[in-house]
């Protein structure tokens, strides 16, 4: 067990594009994707890709919570179990995209509204070296975008479109408030 350090914005070995990873998979990418699972529960976080301990190498792992999966009425819908990600490609199925708030474990305490595909087909290889192939929508389709963007040496706030939307995390749900404030008909207009 390994906890490594997560780099931080501005660290050169963030801009870098990783390099891809050739099956059959040693023990050093095993080690690696346990290292990133023990460095990822012990600061929080849905995913992390290989380059945010400092390794350049085209891999990412993520999970998603099963309260954070955007569900139709009386649907059920089961989280995304932990999932290791290697040499991903990802496909938009849809040019609808939606904004939405991230946060990233190499920003730390920043939050940014980004524009993502709602809808995607992400494929890769798994630990086994078997071809994964998954369509996801919602918050599911925006981690799997964030991890990816890493492999490039892309950091969310270059995705924004409106940099007045990044801010601290202590901000937004005060943000959020005034928001709904001004979009709520005063109570002498009812």
């Amino acid at each position: 067990m390994a906890i490594r350090d997560i780099l931080k914005m501005g660290n050169p070995a963030l801009r870098v594009r990783a390099e891809p990873l050739i099956p059959p998979f040693g023990d050093e990418v095993y080690q690696l994707v346990q290292d990133m699972r023990d460095s990822l529960e012990a600061v929080g976080g849905v995913g992390l890709a290989a380059p945010q301990i400092g390794i350049s190498k085209s891999l990412v792992i993520f999970e998603v919570p099963a309260d954070r999966i955007q569900r139709e009425e009386g649907e059920i819908v089961e989280g995304v179990p932990s999932t290791v990600l290697i040499n991903p490609r990802i496909e938009p199925l849809s040019d609808d995209t939606e904004l939405g708030w991230e946060g990233c474990l190499s920003v730390p305490g920043l939050r940014g509204l980004v524009p993502r595909h709602t809808h995607i087909r992400y494929s890769g290889l798994g630990l086994n070296g078997r071809e994964i192939s998954v369509e996801a929508r919602g918050f599911h389709a925006r981690v799997v975008q964030h991890e990816c963007d890493h492999l490039f040496g892309i950091l969310y706030p270059e995705r924004m479109t409106d940099m007045r939307y990044l801010m601290y995390e202590s901000e937004v749900q005060a943000f959020m408030e005034d928001l709904r404030a001004k979009s709520e008909p005063a109570r002498d207009e009812i």
